[in-house]
């Protein structure tokens, strides 16, 4: 029986859990203490943030089959939006987060003053356009409406992915930054921004949608089956990683879960349960 704690992204909850981790994110706090040169306290449980799918399954499997081998303790914490996982990783509430890619980790360090950083590749989730109402891309007409993410990162990606199939047309050397308002030429098309994780609920309201993988995955979508489009694998930038706060990375449960999530019954559990809908990303340690 899964016994993680979800949290929803709630204005509410998330006012309460943000009060909530200012006190815990004290100088009496053990946490707080290790990226000031303490060290961690190896007998007590790792507590990692992570979004509901992929990232809190592959983290439940390491959990349930693997931990225990490495005498790790390991306490899986699901988030359903993209901020409290670094806000609570930063402020120790947390001792480290896996949910997100290195474009949208550097736009939020830099917006927010935050210090989390990369440990490890784990996967990659392809970004893809879906539609109720469309069967193909090229029925995609001039006057049709397609959401996409509002965050800075994710919209980019978002629109590139357009561009990359014809779609629209974006200023030349943009890059994952794009915005709206760097597309030249629209073809026709019209564009609603919408908060990452209510995408997917758009679809019945609009034409298409470019909606994030494990967003998909969690609104019953298959990336390899449903997709109109799909992200590439090859050279993709885009693989998520285990994160901490900086100083943390040295912490030894934080190196036994990186060995872990880089081994091969993960990639077997990854490519077995996702089809290719989510793809191992294993190889080297995640740019810092």
């Amino acid at each position: 029986m899964r016994k993680n704690i979800k949290l929803t992204a709630l204005a509410a909850t998330a006012t309460a859990l943000a009060l909530g981790l200012t006190a815990c994110g004290s100088s009496s706090d053990p946490s707080s203490a290790k990226a000031d040169g303490g060290k961690a306290d190896e007998s007590k449980p790792l507590v990692i943030a992570a979004s509901p799918s992929p990232h809190a399954d592959v983290l439940n499997f390491v959990k349930d089959k693997l931990a225990a081998k490495e005498g790790l303790k390991l306490e899986v914490k699901e988030f359903t939006d993209y901020v409290l996982p670094n806000t609570a990783t930063e402020q120790g509430q947390v001792d480290g987060n896996y949910f997100q890619h290195k474009p949208y980790l550097d736009d939020f360090n830099k917006k927010n003053s935050t210090h989390v950083v990369p440990v490890v590749n784990v996967h990659l989730e392809p970004l893809g356009l879906y539609s109720k109402k469309i069967k193909a891309i090229g029925d995609i007409k001039p006057g049709q409406t397609i959401a996409v993410p509002n965050d800075t990162t994710n919209e980019g990606r978002a629109l590139q992915l357009l561009a990359a199939n014809n779609l629209i047309t974006l200023k030349e050397g943009v890059g994952t930054g794009a915005k709206l308002s760097d597309i030249t030429d629209k073809k026709g098309l019209e564009f609603k921004e919408l908060e990452a994780a209510t995408v997917p609920r758009a679809l019945n309201d609009v034409d298409a949608a470019v909606i994030n993988g494990n967003y998909a995955l969690e609104a019953k979508l298959s990336p390899a089956k449903d997709a109109l489009l799909l992200e590439k694998a090859e050279g993709n930038p885009y693989a998520n990683f285990l994160a901490v706060k900086d100083g943390n990375q040295n912490d030894p449960r934080i190196q036994k879960l990186a060995k872990l999530l880089n081994s091969d019954e993960v990639k077997k559990f990854i490519e077995d349960k996702y089809q290719g809908s989510v793809i191992p990303a294993f190889g080297a340690p995640a740019a810092s």
